[in-house]
């Protein structure tokens, strides 16, 4: 099988030439365009998720030689979350060379965050298979770089951290309002706020519910300082 130009490029930007091109065919393949005789990455990402758990887990305890597992937890979940896989498959132009349906393409798949962050842990797997874990693991290595040794020390996500800001204090969980909703249905923005019984209350804008609420509790803990 000879792959296209654009995925010979892909091939350039993510360090890894594939001796079976139908693998990384298949990563980019989203279900919304797949058929009998063109199989989705579903199975992939499934495969990838775990290949890259062991790389990440194996590189903090190399890292970190006397951090404690409630040190490391949130750390791992910081680097394998799926807001973390699209970032790094933005930064090598995964969305470019996804093989979409027209109904996800007109709807911006290309740009989508879960989309992106599957389609990232498919071509991992497709590498894995392809080459073995050692090969996977120096591709996941090389393109997550220094996000794995700036990782903060208490990794734990802005929403849970303000929660525990608050309950330290007596005061009730924070709540999460709707401000605004704006822009087409297949790309809406949200403005959330983030309030806290005593009235402390930060606000910010994304492309989701969940990275708005977690960028206002990020900006509310910021503000309490």
């Amino acid at each position: 099988m000879k792959l296209s130009k654009e995925l010979r490029a892909f091939e350039e930007r993510i360090g890894h030439r594939f001796a079976r091109p139908d693998l990384l065919q298949r990563a980019v393949t989203h279900a919304s365009v797949s058929s009998s005789t063109r199989k989705d990455n579903q199975r992939l990402e499934f495969l990838g998720d775990r290949v890259l758990g062991l790389v990440m887990a194996t590189a903090l305890l190399e890292h970190d030689k006397t951090a404690t597992e409630g040190q490391l937890a949130p750390r791992f979940n910081a680097l394998v979350r799926k807001e973390a896989c699209a970032d790094v498959a933005k930064e090598i132009d995964l969305g470019a060379v996804l093989k979409l349906g027209r109904s996800e393409m007109m709807s911006g798949g290309r740009r989508k965050q879960a989309l992106l962050g599957d389609a990232m842990e498919a071509v991992i797997a497709a590498v894995y298979k392809d080459a073995g874990f050692d090969a996977a693991a120096d591709v996941i290595l090389r393109l997550w770089g220094s996000r794995i040794h700036q990782v903060e020390t208490d990794a734990r996500d802005a929403k849970t951290s303000l929660q525990e800001w608050a309950q330290a204090r007596g005061q009730k969980p924070p709540s999460y309002v709707e401000v605004s909703r704006s822009g087409p249905d297949h790309a809406p923005v949200f403005t959330i706020a983030a309030r806290l019984q005593d009235g402390s209350e930060a606000q910010a804008t994304a492309g989701s519910k969940r990275q708005a609420e977690q960028a206002a509790a990020k900006a509310l803990l910021e503000q309490l300082g």
